[in-house]
């Protein structure tokens, strides 16, 4: 009798699943393709890392390819140039980071401020727009736009001032990126913030103007730090693409005779894979595995930080 009840009890919970699975069969039927998509898409792929420890050869595919262990990544790390590439990809991402990631912020806390809420939607439309067009475009615009015959020059030269090749100047080149990418960026990355702002409860600004708060305390001591959170989330998020440098802008935007500057660890991988003349696929798998890991640990770094100083966390769901 008794080992008839533990047998039921342990089928219950199969019985349950299964009752609860065919009552929202056609949920889960629903949710097949996205499934199917990332598997496809995303998991599949996956198998191709095995590159990185191969001797590639295109004849032998990527299964028939000999296996050389780590020999891909000690070519990798002894390569002076891929040192040179990844610190610079550093640093241009640690300058996207001061000074594009705050401009959402202040976008949002601007739009907040306005109490016309026409204006206010007029302003969220044209800051949003740049967003929905692709790098491509954008850098031809803006590469005709800063040519030495452009109208940024033809400005200039009406001032009285010497003509400047923008886009040819090294000192001048990392400047305009982030300028560029807070141009486009900006309005919709403040959209997130503008949702969080959203979530605050109305009291807390009743309560802060009943003992007299004006709109900038109220600005610095309710919504800033009820919007902290989402902060910090977000900042956790762009760290760990810290490797991962704008490849789109810069690629697009970058020519030889600035390539000192803008040489990321993006480029430099699309350049060795398609511009070379002897591609070398192990070699920038390798590169890629190798940027991945290292993004993955300041990923769980900033995460780490982020628990013990807001109490949220990406990877534990917020919790």
């Amino acid at each position: 009798m008794k080992a008839k009840l533990e047998q039921q009890t342990l089928h219950t919970p199969k019985r349950k699943l299964g009752k609860e699975l065919w009552r929202s069969r056609y949920l889960y039927l629903l949710l097949l393709p996205s499934i199917a998509m990332v598997a496809v898409f995303n998991y599949a792929p996956l198998y191709g890392l095995t590159l990185a420890f191969k001797k590639f050869n295109a004849g032998l595919g990527i299964m028939g390819s000999p296996w050389v262990g780590l020999d891909v990544f000690k070519k990798v790390v002894t390569d002076s140039y891929f040192w040179y590439v990844f610190w610079n990809t550093i640093k241009i991402s640690l300058l996207y980071i001061t000074f594009t990631f705050p401009m959402p912020i202040l976008v949002a806390l601007f739009f907040n401020e306005l109490r016309s809420s026409k204006l206010q939607k007029t302003l969220q439309t044209v800051y949003t727009f740049p967003h929905f067009l692709s790098w491509i475009i954008l850098s031809g615009i803006f590469i005709n736009f800063l040519d030495i015959n452009g109208p940024f020059n033809a400005v200039l030269s009406a001032l009285g001032m010497e003509k400047v090749l923008f886009l040819g100047e090294k000192e001048l080149f990392i400047p305009i990126l982030l300028i560029t990418s807070i141009w486009k960026g900006a309005g919709w990355g403040s959209i997130v913030y503008l949702a969080a702002i959203a979530g605050i409860d109305a009291e807390l600004y009743e309560a802060a103007e009943l003992d007299g708060a004006n709109r900038w305390q109220k600005m610095f001591y309710i919504t800033v730090p009820s919007i902290a959170t989402t902060i910090c989330m977000l900042l956790v998020l762009q760290i760990g693409q810290l490797i991962n440098s704008h490849f789109d802008q810069i690629f697009n935007m970058s020519n030889p005779v600035v390539a000192e500057v803008a040489d990321t660890i993006g480029v430099y991988t699309y350049r060795i894979t398609f511009q070379s003349s002897a591609s070398d696929f192990s070699f920038t798998t390798a590169v890629g595995l190798f940027t991945s890991v290292i993004n993955f640990m300041l990923l769980t770094i900033a995460n780490v930080f982020s628990k013990k100083v807001q109490g949220v966390g990406v990877l534990e769901g917020g919790k």
